[in-house]
């Protein structure tokens, strides 16, 4: 069963799935969003796309990931129900005002998570110091690329919602808003994405490889 059959069935099934495990060839680059994550402004990208030295270490960047980053997506659907207080029901305990709001309308949520390996941590650490520019860039890049991962996945949600009548929210991770980062402690195990990921949790709820991002989907009937 290909990639995009895997989530329709699982969108379609109505009622909790197991974990499902994805794959993703490296999606295209995005290079303003590369940029501002590596702390050069947008407002600052034009004059800085004429330094022929910045163009030779962004070069060198590409050339260092390569081979370094794998793009790999845990993911189940749950159905949503909502208690007395009119929150959604989780796996885990959270009171989220902000993630309530996102998900009225929703009948079910994506759960997922993704990273992009601890290659481009050892990348970092390797340059930060020795070359802090270059640290800069790869970490601006390791972050493009885990937010490009998200968005074809998130892509993919979205266009089967849309074929099946029904339409998605923008995602919502832990830390954002008034969703506790604490929340990860649950999150994560209900993923198996440490044995299937390889992504672990820092006593601090910060989770290795640190290229990795949580999040929940809603999804609803078209209009609603």
């Amino acid at each position: 069963m290909d990639r995009r059959s895997r989530i329709e069935e699982a969108l379609l099934l109505g009622e909790r799935t197991i974990p499902q495990y994805l794959e993703y060839e490296s999606p295209s680059i995005h290079v303003t969003e590369w940029l501002r994550y590596a702390c050069i402004p947008v407002y600052e990208q034009e004059r800085a796309a004429k330094d022929p030295k910045l163009a030779s270490s962004m070069e060198k960047a590409l050339s260092l990931i390569s081979g370094a980053v794998s793009f790999r997506v845990g993911f189940m659907v749950l159905p949503l129900v909502w208690n007395e207080e009119g929150f959604p029901v989780f796996p885990f305990e959270q009171r989220s005002e902000k993630l309530r709001k996102n998900l009225l309308g929703c009948d079910r949520a994506v759960l997922f998570a993704a990273t992009i390996g601890s290659g481009i941590d050892r990348l970092i650490r390797r340059f930060e110091k020795a070359d802090p520019q270059m640290g800069l860039l790869l970490q601006g890049l390791g972050a493009e690329r885990v937010e490009s991962l998200c968005d074809a996945f998130d892509e993919e949600v979205k266009a089967v919602c849309k074929e099946h009548g029904k339409e998605t929210r923008f995602r919502y991770s832990p830390g954002y808003g008034d969703l506790p980062i604490e929340v990860q402690r649950q999150f994560l195990p209900l993923l198996d994405a440490e044995r299937r990921l390889g992504i672990t949790l820092s006593d601090s709820c910060l989770m290795a490889p640190s290229k990795s991002v949580t999040a929940i989907i809603g999804v609803a009937e078209e209009g609603n």
